[in-house]
């Protein structure tokens, strides 16, 4: 069967989903298929033809064939398209590094489903095609390069959701402290708490360097296992080139933990900047840079911790290991440059998960802060042009700045950046299982 008549199957109540982009559905024809029976059913098929492919999942790709490992299913996109019906996305990766993101649609019953069509979607998250919903609420594969930008993920003007943030807590076997970000309203976004879910009573604590605001809780045995929830009502409006008075631009030229300063970084810069007439134009060809020389791929060690060293290195990571190497590379030739962390909300559809935090940085020059989102502009060069200088209003911004210090604050020092709930059982950093999930609200008239 293949992709078309899947869909065909899937009916009115679908989403999309802009991460991995497919159809979802509920209706009480479904039959009783958790997506945890997904997962068991994808991973089983992965292990099965691992094992029958010498230890690699084989796939063909542009006329190759692929010898992959499997980094992770994307269990926020694991879905029920209809009786018999569902999709999988899932992360493998190559000898050489690369991360395919693979599409799985599967038909059958918990215990023996069958796999009835696999294709590569992303490649080191660039996506190949997107999913469009018709008028019939029938969905469609639109090639990346005609895609809307509603479907690229970018949402201008404004944008208005519920956001919701849970935390399930790990086994606690001793006292044990958590931090959590609440995020603010500023002249970008207005933060309304709906609810907050807690075993335990919180305190609000704020860094004194950049005014971050987060929730400070003391938890004991009894309260492993247990969930926090936080639910907020989000206006946002798109963020372009803005100026900021209160702070001095001269303090983001200072390093930070894991975005230090060095002659490496000050040789890159200097080499990339050559000719360059302004600090527009420098920024410009630093952001163009960091494009060419970075891959998005989530694989391996020393990823995702924001590590500028690490990304000049080894020339790859997510979202924080590219600005963090932007970052690093701008200071270095004198441009003053800031992070910032929260989630990017999905624009092609209006409720469901949202696949994890996503983060973003700004440079200083001519008196204006410019915003930039180079991991999204290096996933599809059709939006490079607009992410330099530009934040959609499909956001959330959770945090600003790296090694926040409050009191009281973890035994392991400053917060590298806070996004995650930072938890310390005994002293030790532990982790917590984190969902987003949102509801799109329409404005009222």
């Amino acid at each position: 069967m293949n992709w078309r008549k899947i869909i065909l199957a899937a009916f009115v109540g679908c989403i999309v989903f802009t991460a991995c982009e497919k159809a979802q559905s509920a209706s009480d024809d479904v039959p009783n298929v958790v997506t945890a029976d997904i997962q068991v059913g994808i991973e089983k098929h992965i292990e099965e033809q691992t094992k029958l492919g010498d230890g690699y999942f084989k796939i063909s790709f542009k006329d190759e064939r692929l010898n992959l490992k499997l980094v992770r299913v994307h269990t926020e996109y694991l879905a029920n398209l209809g009786p018999q019906r569902h999709f999988a996305c899932v992360d493998l990766a190559s000898t050489d590094g690369f991360v395919y993101d693979v599409d799985f649609f599967i038909s059958g019953d918990p215990g023996d489903m069958t796999i009835t069509e696999t294709t590569v979607h992303k490649t080191n998250g660039q996506p190949l095609y997107l999913w469009e919903q018709k008028q019939d609420k029938t969905w469609h594969r639109v090639p990346s390069d005609n895609a809307s930008p509603e479907l690229l993920g970018v949402i201008k003007d404004n944008d208005r959701f519920e956001f919701t943030y849970r935390a399930t807590l790990p086994e606690i076997n001793e006292t044990s402290r958590l931090w959590i970000p609440l995020p603010v309203s500023d002249e970008y976004q207005s933060v309304e708490l709906k609810y907050f879910e807690s075993p335990v009573s919180y305190e609000i604590l704020e860094d004194n360097k950049y005014g971050n605001k987060m929730y400070f809780m003391e938890l004991n045995p009894e309260n492993g296992g247990e969930i926090i929830e936080i639910c907020y009502l989000i206006n946002r409006r798109e963020k372009g080139v803005y100026q900021d008075k209160f702070l001095d631009p001269q303090k983001y030229l200072r390093p930070n933990r894991m975005v230090p300063s060095s002659n490496e970084f000050s040789q890159i810069a200097k080499e990339v900047v050559t000719g360059k007439l302004g600090n527009l134009a420098k920024a410009r060809a630093l952001y163009d840079h960091t494009i060419d020389r970075m891959k998005y791929i989530k694989y391996g060690e020393g990823w995702g911790k924001g590590d500028a060293v690490y990304a000049c290195d080894v020339k790859s990571g997510n979202c924080t290991d590219f600005h963090s190497y932007f970052i690093a590379l701008a200071r270095s030739v004198d441009i003053p440059a800031r992070f910032a962390i929260g989630a990017s909300i999905p624009s092609s559809r209006n409720d469901g998960g949202v696949d994890g935090y996503h983060c973003w940085a700004e440079f200083y020059t001519d008196g204006n802060w410019w915003p930039i989102d180079i991991s999204e502009g290096d996933k599809c060069s059709a939006l490079s042009t607009y992410y330099f200088g530009h934040n959609p209003a499909n956001r959330i911004e959770f945090s600003h700045g790296r090694d926040l210090v409050v009191e009281p604050g973890p035994v392991s020092g400053p917060i590298n950046f806070l996004a995650y709930p930072v938890l310390e059982i005994g002293g030790e950093t532990a982790k917590t299982k984190v969902e987003f999930f949102f509801n799109r609200i329409p404005s009222p008239v």
